[in-house]
């Protein structure tokens, strides 16, 4: 069976966010992870972890303004010292609410943007990151978001994960492999699962299409489940999905393992 976590920036959205662990832990949450920890000092998240007995398993190192348009800072030219200065907030946060894996978001192309320089970023800010995190005794995650639901993101597919690890040559730095994403850019997630499953650090999942809860949409999630186990691996697999209606009422999944 899969070992669970809940994203809390999808999941329990019913409440606000500090009084998610509490509604979280009580669908029978273990552990929790969010992209964005930085609105609340860390000391309040930690006091809910520890209050909950919940476990941080992941956060997003600081990814712009999404207001005005920024998705990651990763592979922007421009934004190098801020991006850099977000990672040693990432790092502070990890030591505070004790997390053991940080992600990455690589940020978006612009039609004049010239392609090389942003790949230049990227693997030269990656390996930055990986120095950081692993002098903290944290692992670094890249995710491929898929470039349907965010046009121009710089890094959409699971499969060139591989040369781009290989690339950064950082012991620390694994892929976050988000199956929603997978099957949003029109690759099979059991393929994908069986190819890189030894560079998957973290799994994440909703249904497709609609993002929506397990059994909303067409994606296989309980052969998945099951294949995810054979596989063997052994580290989280977290809810990142829209619910249709009051979270605990779509927890039903929970029951497929």
């Amino acid at each position: 069976m899969p070992r669970f976590a809940a994203n809390l920036g999808w999941l329990f959205t019913e409440h606000p966010f500090l009084e998610r662990f509490g509604a979280a832990a009580r669908a029978g949450f273990t552990a929790v992870e969010f992209s964005v920890p930085y609105d609340h000092p860390a000391e309040a998240i930690a006091e809910q972890l520890r209050a909950h007995s919940l476990e941080c398993v992941l956060f997003n190192v600081p990814s712009g303004n999404r207001a005005k348009g920024d998705f990651g800072l990763a592979c922007r030219p421009e934004r190098l010292h801020e991006y850099r200065e977000g990672v040693a907030t990432a790092v502070e946060y990890a030591r505070i609410l004790r997390t053991p894996r940080v992600n990455v978001i690589a940020g978006l192309v612009r039609a004049d943007d010239d392609p090389r320089d942003l790949h230049s970023t990227f693997v030269s800010n990656l390996r930055y990151t990986a120095r950081e995190l692993a002098a903290a005794g944290v692992q670094m995650m890249i995710e491929p978001i898929n470039d349907v639901d965010n046009p121009g993101y710089f890094f959409p597919r699971n499969p060139p994960a591989k040369a781009l690890l290989a690339e950064v040559n950082a012991p620390n730095f694994s892929l976050q492999c988000d199956l929603y994403h997978v099957a949003m850019m029109g690759d099979d997630p059991a393929a994908v699962l069986d190819e890189l499953a030894p560079i998957i650090g973290h799994i994440q999942f909703a249904d497709v299409p609609g993002r929506g809860e397990p059994g909303t949409g067409k994606l296989p999630l309980r052969e998945l489940f099951g294949r995810i186990d054979r596989l063997g691996y052994a580290g989280w697999t977290a809810a990142e999905y829209k619910p249709s209606r009051r979270t605990e009422d779509t927890l039903a999944w929970m029951r497929w393992c």
